[in-house]
């Protein structure tokens, strides 16, 4: 079975930089969308499922940093890559606080990047494999590979979609989980059908989680899904 390419935002403004960098990741396996701008990578990211991010800082219309936080609210745990002319300490800071996994400044070598990109997925798989299995919803655990939400009363074998929509919840706990994102991501496709479809898995969702009061599914109108757990 072959292995799904890692997808790659690449958002540059710089016309040749960025078909530059996507032929060279595409030659290297890499399935790679180049935007030209932060509004557009925004709109993109909303619809698309992406592995990693690689985002310009100085862009138009949206910098990178500013793309960067609106990606950070849709799914906080998507490796971003900075790029940028800049060197200076506060703008580094900057882009680590936002919770960038790297930071690349111009001029590169594309060997350099390839590198990092390859080092990012690694850890990033390692995490997968080491303790991403399992995550604690208050008094329930939620195990995402059997598929399995097991509290003190019950244990529930969870549906494919069930378990693939509470897993997106969970890796936005406590923040806005977008509908559009979520249904690109699971149904492929945004359309009515889909949509009231998701409607009906949240309400199971919501069922399931009832043995512990404290954990809830809440909506967040015209925007998405918030999945609530106390720290």
């Amino acid at each position: 079975m072959m292995m799904e390419k890692v997808k790659i935002l690449l958002c540059e403004d710089d016309e040749n930089l960025g078909m530059l960098l996507r032929e060279y990741l595409q030659a290297k396996g890499f399935d790679v969308n180049l935007m030209p701008d932060g509004e557009a990578g925004y709109q993109s990211f909303v619809n698309e499922r992406y592995d990693l991010c690689i985002l310009d800082v100085m862009m138009p219309k949206k910098d990178g940093f500013t793309l960067a936080q609106d990606i950070r609210k849709i799914n906080g745990i998507i490796p971003i890559v900075f790029l940028t002319a800049k060197s200076l300490k506060e703008d580094v800071l900057e882009g680590f606080k936002i919770g960038a996994d790297d930071y690349i400044t111009k001029p590169f070598s594309m060997e350099e990047m390839l590198f990092r990109i390859e080092a990012i997925m690694r850890r990033v798989s390692g995490k997968k494999n080491k303790n991403g299995n399992e995550y604690r919803l208050g008094k329930m655990v939620f195990d995402t590979q059997k598929q399995l939400l097991i509290s003190d009363q019950r244990t529930v074998k969870l549906t494919t979609k069930e378990s693939e929509l509470l897993t997106l919840l969970v890796q936005n706990v406590n923040n806005i989980l977008e509908r559009n994102y979520a249904l690109k991501t699971i149904w492929v496709e945004d359309n009515y059908f889909n949509a009231r479809s998701m409607d009906v898995y949240i309400t199971k969702l919501r069922k399931l989680l009832k043995d512990d009061p404290d954990v809830e599914i809440i909506n967040i109108h015209g925007k998405g899904y918030k999945l609530i757990i106390p720290d």
